[in-house]
């Protein structure tokens, strides 16, 4: 059985000012990766859900609900952290970066966003995570 989505409510009174943030970074991620398609999925978060942003199969970004904030988390795979490292990202995301446990999968890092500011930082990530070969 497919998990429900939470309500149209729970989000923004959980969210508070960051749902235009949520909003923001769901919107710049779509821009380039359209279709782009939501997924809930159970959490042990305070929330209890989770959102998958993924296209066509692909996890692009983990978002989880938090008060006044969002949890990021995204995996980036060893040419996407070599780029990232290389890049202007603010110091603390190449520090979460290049102390991030290597797996198969790649590198996961997980941070809390709640300002308009955040949104281009996080679609930046999702940038170098499809930067193609």
């Amino acid at each position: 059985m497919k998990p429900k989505a939470p309500s149209a409510d729970e989000l923004p009174k959980t969210l508070g000012p960051a749902k235009a943030v949520w909003d923001g970074i769901i919107s710049a991620v779509a821009a380039k990766y359209s279709p782009l398609a939501q997924e809930w999925k159970p959490s042990k978060s305070d929330f209890g859900f989770m959102c998958l942003l993924k296209q066509k199969k692909r996890t692009l970004l983990y978002l989880t609900p938090d008060a006044g904030k969002i949890r990021i988390a995204i995996v980036l795979g060893e040419r996407a952290v070599a780029i990232a490292l290389a890049s202007e990202l603010p110091a603390f995301i190449r520090k979460l970066i290049s102390e991030a446990r290597p797996y198969a999968e790649g590198r996961g890092i997980r941070f809390d966003v709640s300002t308009a500011d955040d949104v281009s930082l996080v679609a930046g990530l999702v940038d170098f995570k499809t930067t193609p070969k």
